[in-house]
């Protein structure tokens, strides 16, 4: 009887922690085990804090054009090449079981639910962008690149 309640016990923790363990924290940046992926922890706008080990200030909407500003800018101050995710890769962070913001805050503190850029382009309709949304969950394809959304840099390999 013991032994079927430890083995229990042990399955049922290394599901849970497998599923906790897709991310690995490192400082301002967090590496997704998953698929290798670096991502900055705040959106654009915010700064890291480590003393309160959370992302501080005022997240800044940002359109296409500022985009491009906005990378050569984390290339300047932080180092390394930084882009705007695809939708693959920004879809890989949703935690449907999370409350909105449904992203794990732990990682990614202070996420605003609403919808984020992706870089894929929607092939039906060329003129507008995907965007995954923190709120829902859901990716949509109904945005144009004049509009002004949310941004989570990812580095480029």
């Amino acid at each position: 009887m013991y032994r079927y309640l430890i083995a229990v016990f042990i399955i049922t923790f290394s599901m849970a922690s497998g599923a906790s363990a897709q991310f690995i924290a490192m400082k301002h940046k967090v590496k997704d085990l998953s698929t290798s992926t670096i991502w900055l922890r705040c959106s654009v706008g915010q700064a890291w804090d480590p003393a309160l080990d959370t992302c501080t200030g005022k997240i800044i909407k940002l359109d296409h054009t500022q985009i491009d500003y906005a990378t050569k800018e984390a290339k300047r101050q932080l180092g390394g090449n930084w882009r705007l995710p695809t939708r693959t890769e920004l879809e890989s962070l949703v935690c449907g079981q999370c409350p909105p913001p449904k992203i794990k805050s732990r990682y990614f503190p202070n996420v605003s639910p609403e919808a984020y850029w992706t870089s894929d382009k929607n092939v039906m309709s060329s003129r507008t962008f995907w965007s995954v949304n923190f709120s829902t969950g859901h990716s949509y394809s109904r945005f144009f690149p004049y509009q002004a959304l949310p941004v989570l840099l990812v580095q480029a390999n």
